[in-house]
């Protein structure tokens, strides 16, 4: 027999560590249907005809996110054969809000009461037996972190699903409610199966559209029903959902005030701690320390050695060179060594020179992550951010997206509300990632004097950026939303598994790799032939690096050129250096080297300080490269808001150095007033209204 379980919880409950226990190599991970929430799904290990779905980490079967969405259409709808609940027992009374809907449902239910451990360290205690035949289900002490009562958990779980009996919820609400529930029941679900009434009664009571929309209620029984909810508010003097929410969390208290005994919250060591890493004074400088110790061992005391070895004796002797020698000696022609080695093999290199460090970077924010760390500090920024439209959330995709732009948008999924997540999607790439490093290095050396702020100020330019584009964005339909309290379930703090660590780590990195193997090999090979083949006097012919004048990418760049002249960069170099950056950022410093004939110099494409700096802005701000661009396209999961995304940050990128440049300019004695110059004040004045103006599509 074919056993599928649900696997549910509430996030933080440690469901995805007890998932990877259970399936190890045997999961695989997608996206739901439609939305851009994970689907991780996988066989037990050692029982093939037993699949697991981890749903995603939820708090209730409402429709008002995505992750709620998706698992209760795939309970409702899917019906497995056991819901297996993982519940956290150092807060139990929260956990239980979720399971009550869980039982609702009719499906067989198994709570396995995770972090025993802990609760037993704490001095807590739970009466297992009572609490089992309060709410009706089978439970089970576990411990996911130590793997104990795991298999135990399964067995449990599959003799559940193979049981005959029909699950009925045993939790009844008030004698006007269960009334109504009893009419709804009778005029709207009675032909449907006994388990699955409850659900779907609680579900109309509440007047949830989603379920009333799938049932097709005719609207004289809608009419009917709604007379009878009327009177059940007005007699207990509240609305529907309120009635529902609060008559089960007074269940909830009933069963924990006698099933459970816990010790002051105030003498644990979660709560100790937190009293100075999340601190009003203390939490932002500590982050801080933290951060900079990350990035420093990270990127500089370990990552770069690393990288450079990648770059150049991985790939730079031993690959490139190797091929090199081999396809000399089959007699391989010029241009197809060239094209090999020099464009796909060098450009994919110079991208996968950088996933040491990713790796390194991705080990220590997995473990902030998994150890509680990362979960406050994004409590803690929500202060600030949400003054300027976003979440507390969005701080984490662009912190890891200032390592690499391909995993900060993929962060992005942990954010509930659809605007905020476009928003983060849209706006991470505008801190430099490390690619773009080799950029802020050759302009600010050769054109801006080499000046200690330089590389400082495009991160502050970056974050200056995505606060603004908040601000402005905020304050448009598309991207208006409902101003929501921040709430985030803030675990107990502990030390992670560490397998779960490296396992996250390696799907983030082999993600990567296998964008550099795929798209960037496409794109650099097409980069190499427009730069190495042309039309000269002689027809078509293969350059090899000189002449690049007569280059497909000279014609295409100057074609193009006239459109970047108010920027301060109309020159075709510079423009194609642009288009490169767009497979890969590190390819600008690359393409400028290949273009630049005998004698020229960076200086001489950008003949003043104020062009650089809009060469520089521009190319941080644009759209990322093409392993981001996939990236995006597959979060964002709409082409209408994934050619937004595009469109809005190149424009927003021309509009910000086209005020750098002509405005900068005239202020420095470099730019004369031109057409361009009123026009760039237009777009200051545009950006101040914007960002000033009264909010009118707020919703409250």
């Amino acid at each position: 027999m074919e056993i599928r379980i649900g696997l549910a919880g509430n996030p933080n409950c440690g469901k995805t560590t007890f998932f990877n226990i259970l399936t190890g190599s045997n999961q695989y991970v997608g996206n739901w249907p439609g939305v851009t929430v994970e689907k991780k799904e996988g066989k037990v290990k050692g029982r093939d005809n037993v699949t697991v779905t981890d749903l995603p980490g939820i708090y209730s079967l409402s429709p008002y996110t995505p992750e709620e969405i998706v698992a209760r259409n795939y309970l409702v709808g899917e019906r497995p054969n056991v819901i297996l609940n993982i519940v956290d027992g150092t807060n139990i009374e929260r956990n239980l809000y979720l399971t009550l809907q869980l039982i609702e449902t009719g499906i067989p239910v198994v709570m396995a009461i995770n972090m025993m451990d802990v609760v037993r360290k704490n001095g807590d205690k739970i009466n297992i037996d009572l609490l089992s035949k309060r709410l009706g289900v089978k439970i089970i002490e576990v411990s996911a972190l130590k793997n104990e009562g795991v298999e135990e958990t399964v067995d449990l779980a599959v003799k559940t699903a193979t049981s005959d009996n029909v699950h009925l919820p045993i939790h009844r609400f008030s004698g006007p409610v269960e009334h109504t529930l009893a009419h709804i029941e009778e005029a709207v679900v009675h032909e449907i199966p006994e388990e699955q009434q409850r659900y779907l009664a609680v579900k109309i009571f509440e007047n949830d559209k989603e379920v009333l929309k799938t049932l097709g209620v005719e609207s004289d029984v809608l009419n009917h029903i709604k007379k009878d909810i009327k009177l059940c508010e007005t007699e207990l003097d509240d609305d529907a959902e309120s009635i529902i929410i609060s008559e089960r969390y007074d269940y909830i208290t009933k069963i924990v005030k006698e099933c459970c005994k816990k010790v002051n919250v105030t003498t644990t060591t979660s709560y100790k701690l937190d009293k100075i890493l999340t601190g009003k004074f203390t939490g932002l400088p500590i982050f801080a320390l933290i951060m900079f110790g990350v990035y420093y061992v990270s990127v500089t005391l370990i990552g770069t050695s690393v990288t450079d070895w990648v770059n150049d004796v991985l790939f730079g002797e031993w690959i490139c060179g190797g091929v090199s020698a081999f396809l000399t000696n089959i007699g391989c022609a010029e241009w197809l060594i060239s094209m090999i080695c020099d464009g796909i093999l060098g450009g994919v290199g110079s991208v996968i020179g950088f996933a040491p460090q990713m790796a390194i970077l991705f080990f220590f924010l997995s473990f902030l992550e998994d150890c509680g760390y990362m979960t406050r500090i994004a409590f803690v920024m929500d202060r600030l951010f949400r003054k300027f439209g976003l979440s507390g959330k969005s701080f984490i995709p662009l912190l890891i997206g200032s390592g690499c732009g391909v995993p900060g948008i993929m962060a992005s999924k942990t954010i509930e509300s659809d605007s905020d997540r476009r928003m983060t999607i849209i706006t991470t790439t505008f801190i430099p990632c490390g690619a773009k490093l080799p950029i802020i290095s050759l302009i600010g050396g050769a054109i801006l004097g080499g000046k200690w702020w330089v590389a400082p100020s495009m991160y502050l330019i970056g974050v200056i950026a995505v606060l603004v584009s908040a601000l402005m964005l905020k304050k448009t339909k598309p991207f208006k939303a409902e101003e929501n309290p921040f709430v985030m379930e803030l675990p107990s703090y502990h030390m992670p598994v560490m397998s779960g660590v490296f396992r996250h780590v390696w799907e983030r990195v082999r993600g990567f790799i296998i964008k550099a193997g795929t798209v960037l090999v496409v794109a650099c090979a097409v980069m190499w032939c427009l730069s190495n083949f042309g039309v000269t006097s002689e027809g078509f012919v293969y350059l090899g690096g000189e002449n690049s004048d007569s280059s497909f990418i000279s014609y295409i760049g100057s074609a193009i050129a006239f459109i970047f002249s108010p920027l301060g960069f109309g020159n075709w170099k510079c423009v194609a250096a642009t288009l490169s950056g767009f497979f890969a950022k590190e390819n600008i410093v690359a393409t400028i080297g290949v273009l630049l004939s005998k004698g020229e110099t960076v200086n001489t494409l950008l003949t003043t300080a104020v062009a650089g700096f809009s060469f520089l802005v521009f190319n941080l701000l644009n759209s990322p490269c093409i392993a981001a661009i996939s990236a995006m396209a597959k979060e964002m999961n709409s082409k209408k808001w994934f050619f937004f995304a595009l469109l809005y940050q190149n424009v927003f990128a021309y509009l910000v150095c086209l005020m750098i440049y002509q405005i900068g300019g005239l202020f420095s004695g470099t730019v004369s007033f031109n057409f361009f110059t009123p026009v760039a004040f237009m777009v200051l004045l545009l950006f101040v209204y914007q960002i000033v103006k009264k909010d009118r599509n707020k919703i409250q």
